[in-house]
C-alpha cells in the first residue's frame, strides 16, 4: 500500500486539484481514497492507476456538490486555491507540463463536472478517450463530445492550442521590477487593452467585489495596492515566486503574504491577472 501511494499521489493530487480547484479538498480527496483501498480486493487493483484515478473523480464529484453550494453563497469571485510545492507532501511531485495553468484552472469552473472531468484527465493529464470513457462510464464518442463542448465553453477553438501563454520568469520579474519602481509607464506597455483583473478577498479582506478592466484602472489599483499593503521600512515588499507550476508575484506586509497575483498572457502582453487576497487560500503559498 505504500508503495502504490509513494507512485500514484502526485498524479492523483494533481487530478483532484484540477477537478476541485482546492488544495485542502485535493489533499482530503487523496487521503479518503487511499484510506479506503485497504478494503478493497487485491484482484481490483490489477490497474491501479485507472482504479485510484476512478476512485479520485468519484470522490471529487461528492465534493462538487457541496463546494457549489458554498460558491453560490460565496463573497465577491471565487478564484482557484494558488499552492507551492514542497519536498514533503503530494504536491512535491507536480510538474508543469502536467497541470493546467492557473487560468485555465479559472476556466474550468465555467464546465459541469462531468465535462471538467474529461477536460482535465484528457488535456492536462494525457488519458486516452478510451481510458477516459472507463473512468467516467461513458461511451468514447460521448467523451469526445463533452471534451469538444468544454473546450467551446472555455473558449477554445477547435484548432487552438489549450494551453495558453505563460508568463517567463524573466518577463515576471521585468513585471515585478515596475511594480517595485512605481513604473506606471512600463506597467502600462505590459497590460493588453482588453486586460481583466479579477480579485478574490472571500468577504474576510477588502478586495473589489467586480472585474476590473481597462489598462489604466488595473495599473492604478496595483500600485494603490503595492503603496497601501506591500510597503517595508520603505521598501516594496513585493517577491516573484513558484506557484501553481509557473511564475507569479507575492505581496507581502509585516505580517506575512497578504496577496497573490497570478499572470496570464496574451501576445506577451497581460490578459488577465488573478489576486487571490481570501486569507484561507494562503496556506499553501509559504512566507
Amino acid at each position: 500500500m505504500q508503495e502504490l501511494y509513494e507512485q500514484y499521489k502526485g498524479l492523483l493530487f494533481k487530478l483532484a486539484y484540477q477537478l476541485t480547484g482546492s488544495v485542502s479538498d485535493a489533499e482530503d480527496a487523496v487521503q479518503d481514497v487511499f484510506l479506503k483501498i485497504y478494503d478493497v480486493p487485491p484482484e481490483k487493483l490489477a490497474e491501479p492507476k485507472a482504479y485510484l484515478c476512478k476512485m479520485v473523480t468519484n470522490r471529487c464529484r461528492d465534493l462538487h456538490k457541496s463546494a457549489r453550494m458554498k460558491r453560490e453563497q460565496y463573497f465577491g469571485e471565487w478564484l482557484p486555491e494558488p499552492f507551492a510545492s514542497s519536498n514533503d507532501d503530494a504536491m512535491a511531485s507536480v510538474e508543469r507540463d502536467d497541470l493546467l495553468s492557473y487560468a485555465m484552472v479559472v476556466l474550468l469552473e465555467r464546465l459541469t463536472q462531468t465535462e471538467r472531468t474529461v477536460f482535465v484527465l484528457r488535456e492536462a493529464l494525457g488519458f486516452d478517450y478510451h481510458e477516459i470513457a472507463g473512468l467516467i462510464e461513458k461511451s468514447e464518442v460521448n467523451c469526445r463530445k463533452l471534451f469538444s463542448r468544454a473546450s467551446a465553453k472555455m473558449g477554445i477553438a477547435p484548432d487552438e492550442l489549450v494551453q495558453p501563454e505563460s508568463a517567463n520568469l524573466e518577463w515576471v520579474y521585468g513585471f515585478q521590477a515596475a511594480l517595485k519602481q512605481g513604473n506606471m509607464k512600463q506597467i502600462l506597455s505590459m497590460l493588453d487593452q482588453d486586460v481583466v483583473l479579477v480579485a478574490d478577498g472571500g468577504g474576510k479582506v477588502s478586495s473589489v467585489l467586480n472585474p476590473i478592466i481597462t489598462p489604466d484602472r488595473v495599473a492604478r489599483l496595483l500600485l494603490g495596492g503595492v503603496r497601501d499593503g506591500s510597503m517595508v521600512d520603505g521598501v516594496a515588499a513585493i517577491d516573484v515566486v513558484r506557484l501553481n507550476g509557473q511564475p507569479a508575484i507575492v505581496f507581502r506586509s509585516r505580517e506575512g503574504v497578504h496577496t497573490v497575483c497570478m499572470i496570464h498572457l496574451e501576445g506577451n502582453l497581460i490578459r488577465n491577472l488573478y489576486l487571490v487576497r481570501n486569507p484561507d487560500k494562503m496556506s499553501h503559498i509559504g512566507q
